[in-house]
């Protein structure tokens, strides 16, 4: 990383800034240009390890580029702010971001009941009931990472 100084390592650090991002955006190898998808997700923290869950309709393009090449990159970022010093004469944002990789697989059907649910925790509502027939036509993937490294520009 260019800027050290803006470098974030810890860990505890990093989830904070998962926890606080609404969107994933998940790159997704092709044999031309990265695939880029915004995902909205959920997320367990086990130890150090991070599964990120993701949903949608059972079929479409992710799926058929993921089954080539179920190896990934991830970004999220949060805490925007646009920062102005009249006096110095400049202009810059202000933000916290993660990026990271990993494999993706299928969560089979009778797994999917608690990767939905910390989806919808993640979006502040975990109250909702999830009917079984939603919950099997509704596919589920897994990213498993395997590295991440964050950054940020604070005041």
């Amino acid at each position: 990383m260019r800027r050290s100084d803006r470098e974030i390592t810890d860990f505890d650090e990093l989830v904070d800034i998962m926890r606080s991002s609404d969107v994933c955006r998940l790159a997704i190898n092709t044999d031309g240009a990265p695939y880029i998808i915004p995902l909205n997700f959920g997320m367990s923290v086990d130890g150090d390890t991070i599964e990120l869950y993701f949903h949608g309709a059972n079929e479409g393009t992710k799926y058929d580029l993921l089954e080539k090449d179920p190896y990934v990159s991830f970004e999220m970022d949060c805490s925007h702010q646009l920062y102005i010093d009249e006096v110095k004469g400049m202009c810059t944002m202000l933000y916290r971001s993660v990026i990271g990789e990993g494999f993706v697989e299928d969560v089979p059907v009778f797994e999917r009941k608690l990767p939905l649910r910390l989806l919808l925790e993640h979006y502040g509502r975990g109250d909702l009931p999830l009917p079984d027939d939603m919950v099997a036509m509704t596919r589920v993937l897994k990213l498993t990472v395997k590295k991440m490294t964050g950054k940020s520009r604070r005041l």
